[in-house]
């Protein structure tokens, strides 16, 4: 088959029921596609070397490296196999070579694209300010010491501790990235015990009953009648903002009431509970012959990409100018343990894998935790 990105959105359709199955390009010979009926596959190109031995070269995992980038290598060991050398040392010839914005615009931003959900911003960030300071040089010529040297003069030229904390990130990322995808070799990351700088300050914004009123009030006033409907769905479900944009229609279950995220942030399944209010709003909306989305742009038929421009002029309606559409998911969080619900309960309802991220809510609510103390002293006849 023709093993393009369009065979790989559409991978789901072609899983085994069970063992693994072998797909092979029908163009580039010797590219070959291993897919298991776990979901995961390997992609190989396979050759016989010059004992005519049939061999399997490793290139990457299914989910790991952009199509383009297989098939670009694919061509290569087979123009090498042409030649008469063997392809693995023509690649490993070929990834010494390779400058930082090279593997990044050719391998990991394609890898990004398709595997993260904030894809715009890390490329950005990335294009801002990695891409000027390491862009032309080779990845293997990147040490520990040029990564410092970036945390501080960023630092000293301003920038927050945060943002210095996530250019950190984002270069370990693209490190491992190479060093997953056999482009560097093991234990060669140089941001490797390099620590996060001290003082990052986390934001916190919760709305008060009040404020949500004054939003509601300033949604009604949109001209965006999409942007009305998505931001009541945030509040009411304490949800990510692209799970209810790319929500679709048979990820509903219109009997249990609750919306399935295939693939959440986690890399996990999830399925949101919706509360009648939430229903409402989803029965509420028209159902397009042949178009799978519950709140697609009104113009296009297809998921919103941005509403920030309706946003910001609705939170400065509302006279919220400091509010951003993802405190809604705080502000649903501190309504559930303001009204004396578990962190347990909060950290189901929002899809935390841990209970380190749930925390950050347990000072919300201080004389309820003050009578979950009292109840103690109660069960021990002691007065409360």
């Amino acid at each position: 088959m023709k093993l393009s990105p369009a065979f790989v959105r559409d991978v789901q359709r072609h899983l085994p029921q069970s063992g693994a199955v072998a797909f092979f390009d029908e163009s580039i010979k010797g590219l070959m596609l291993e897919l298991r009926a776990s979901g995961t596959g390997t992609w190989y190109f396979r050759y016989r070397d010059n004992d005519k031995r049939l061999r399997l070269k490793h290139i990457g995992r299914l989910d790991s490296v952009a199509v383009n980038s297989i098939r670009k290598q694919a061509k290569a060991m087979r123009a090498a196999l042409a030649a008469g050398d063997d392809p693995t040392s023509v690649t490993q010839k070929r990834s010494k070579v390779l400058r930082f914005d090279e593997f990044v615009e050719q391998h990991y931003f394609p890898h990004v694209r398709i595997n993260n959900r904030s894809w715009p911003s890390t490329k950005s960030q990335i294009s801002r300010h990695l891409m000027p300071r390491f862009g032309t040089l080779p990845l293997d010529q990147i040490h520990r010491a040029d990564i410092l040297a970036m945390q501080q003069t960023t630092r000293a030229e301003g920038m927050a501790v945060g943002t210095c904390n996530r250019l950190l990130i984002h270069m370990r990322t693209i490190f491992n990235a190479a060093i997953r995808w056999e482009i560097l070799p093991e234990g060669s990351n140089p941001c490797r015990g390099l620590k996060p700088m001290k003082g990052e300050v986390r934001r916190e914004r919760f709305l008060t009953s009040a404020e949500v009123q004054r939003l509601f009030d300033a949604l009604d006033r949109s001209r965006s009648p999409q942007l009305a409907i998505v931001a009541r769905m945030l509040l009411y479900t304490g949800a990510r903002k692209r799970e209810i944009l790319d929500a679709r229609w048979e990820h509903i279950d219109f009997e249990r009431c609750i919306l399935t995220v295939p693939r959440a942030k986690s890399g996990y399944t999830r399925h949101i509970p919706l509360s009648q209010a939430a229903m409402d709003i989803v029965n509420a909306q028209p159902r397009r012959p042949g178009n799978p989305w519950v709140f697609p742009n009104p113009k296009t038929g297809e998921p919103i990409v941005s509403l920030h421009a309706g946003w910001d002029a609705v939170r400065r309606w509302a006279g919220l100018p400091d509010v951003c559409l993802h405190d809604l998911r705080h502000s649903f969080a501190s309504f559930l343990v303001n009204a004396g619900h578990s962190l347990y309960e909060v950290q189901a309802l929002l899809g935390h894998q841990s209970p380190k991220m749930t925390m950050r809510y347990a000072h919300l609510a201080p004389e309820t935790l003050l009578r979950a103390a009292n109840s103690v002293a109660g069960a021990l006849g002691t007065p409360g």
